[in-house]
């Protein structure tokens, strides 16, 4: 099954779409992964979804890759003796550690390491911002606020701290015990959620260890202030944009999403750009027209992929959606306007040999008109080496290691095959002709590109350009 299209499309699986039938369904209407949501999801539930996506993974003969998305911590106020209480503008407000019922005046806040945190001028945002406090005084367990927009407060409404750094891990017990969950079910990304630092990206590393790649969530004000930190601890990114959308103001949140793509894609990390893409295609068949602008534009700048949330989930068209999705990538990237921003957008590659035979394949496609650029690749890294030039002509990735086949399914344009690995050069030649002809990457007389690294199997040894001419089944050296 060859995508008409290089970005990928992540779906995220739920009540709506957690059928083999309709895993099945979404991957033949354009998936190329799918995400599981451990804030919705047992143990159980996640290790059965995984077998299934495997069973679809079988049939079709692709790989498929699977990211488990990591709750991360939820910071909450506690409860009103009557559930609810009315704020309003310009009255005071406190926050304490006294679990007694809350009032109009005060309400309890379980979280000792926001109120050691809290400065005056700090700003809590309650409700997903639908409420919105300044700290005027702190003592370490009890902070006085100024209510600055008023409204309703209802109890367990959850909390954001837009201009505190909370000394906290990103990993809460439920966390550690959702990812030493999923790793032995060998899934191929783990997405980390309210990244603040990039030492919250290490502790994860350090218990991965490689046995999946660590995407990292953009999805705090602080995690931007050390954006290039981050982004180099990172195997990937996410643009999420909704908790972002919370504590920044929205107007700031699209040249966001656009300093955090660039900068993923200067340093060669996969990014995903998500959250509300086709919102309104939960209840509705068909998108907006904004909604459509908005996926356009993630491909535009040349994101890895684009996600799907509830849309897919729990949404009455999650088929319609990654159809509908699908057409919009396919179309964008037929447009002459799209290969004008993505070549002008083209970072000088780093100094290394493999960079720089990377950006040579691409040139030298485009140069001689190649049929598509071939990567042997082990470990996958050729392959993303390639990927960031976003080379205009197809690329395929053949690799031995069916982990390295599904975590390439993120990467843009990548079309990732299993295979054994080359015996020699002339059978590294024949099978990537043979591969590049069967998938209908090139046809009989044309040329195509082929990178390696000698000797052969060698992780990170990418050395080696050459160029073959497909004959049918077999290959000739040029």
């Amino acid at each position: 099954m060859r995508r008409q299209r290089k970005v990928k499309i992540l779906a995220t699986l739920g009540p709506a779409s957690s059928s083999r039938e309709m895993i099945a369904k979404l991957f033949r209407a354009g998936a190329d992964l799918f995400r599981i949501n451990m804030s919705h999801t047992s143990h159980d539930r996640m290790r059965e979804m995984v077998g299934l996506i495997r069973d679809v993974e079988k049939e079709f003969g692709r790989p498929i890759g699977i990211l488990v998305d990591l709750q991360g911590p939820k910071l909450r106020i506690g409860e009103f003796a009557e559930g609810a209480v009315q704020l309003v503008n310009g009255a005071s407000f406190v926050l304490d550690s006294d679990p007694t019922p809350g009032t109009v005046e005060r309400v309890y806040l379980p979280h000792p390491e926001i109120l050691s945190a809290l400065r005056p001028g700090h700003t809590l945002l309650l409700d997903d911002g639908k409420v919105r406090l300044k700290t005027t005084e702190s003592t370490g367990t009890r902070a006085v606020t100024q209510v600055i927009v008023g409204g309703k407060m209802s109890n367990r409404k959850g909390v954001s701290l837009p201009d505190t750094e909370i000394p906290v891990s990103a990993m809460t017990p439920k966390d550690h015990a959702d990812l030493e969950a999923a790793l032995p079910a060998n899934v191929d990304i783990i997405a980390l959620s309210f990244v603040q630092r990039p030492e919250d990206v290490h502790e994860v590393r350090d218990i991965v260890r490689g046995r999946a790649l660590v995407m990292s969530k953009i999805e705090k004000p602080q995690a931007i202030q050390r954006l290039e930190e981050i982004i180099e601890a990172s195997d990937a990114l996410m643009v999420a944009r909704g908790d972002l959308g919370v504590e920044l103001p929205l107007e700031k949140v699209p040249g966001l999403q656009k300093r955090i793509v660039r900068g993923a894609r200067r340093l060669g990390r996969p990014v995903v750009v998500a959250t509300q893409m086709l919102e309104s295609m939960i209840a509705s068949p068909v998108p907006t027209r904004a909604e459509v602008s908005d996926v356009a534009t993630a491909v535009y700048e040349g994101a890895d992929a684009v996600m799907l949330s509830a849309e897919s989930a729990s949404g009455e068209f999650p088929f319609e959606a990654v159809s509908t999705m699908n057409r919009i990538a396919e179309e964008v990237e037929r447009d002459q306007l799209h290969r004008t921003i993505i070549n002008a957008q083209r970072n000088e590659p780093e100094q290394t040999g493999a960079d720089a035979i990377a950006a040579a394949a691409r040139t030298v496609s485009e140069t001689l008109d190649i049929a598509a650029l071939i990567a042997w690749t082990a470990s996958g890294s050729t392959g993303l080496r390639i990927a960031r030039e976003r080379a205009e002509k197809p690329l395929l990735a053949l690799t031995p290691n069916v982990s390295t086949a599904r975590r390439l399914a993120l990467v843009w344009g990548v079309h990732a095959v299993l295979t054994d690995d080359a015996r020699d050069e002339r059978d590294m030649v024949h099978r990537a002709c043979r591969h590049a002809s069967r998938d209908g990457f090139a046809q009989p007389g044309q040329r195509v590109l082929i990178m390696a690294g000698i000797p052969f199997g060698t992780p990170g040894a990418t050395n080696m350009v050459r160029i073959a001419v497909v004959e049918g089944e077999d290959a000739e050296g040029a």
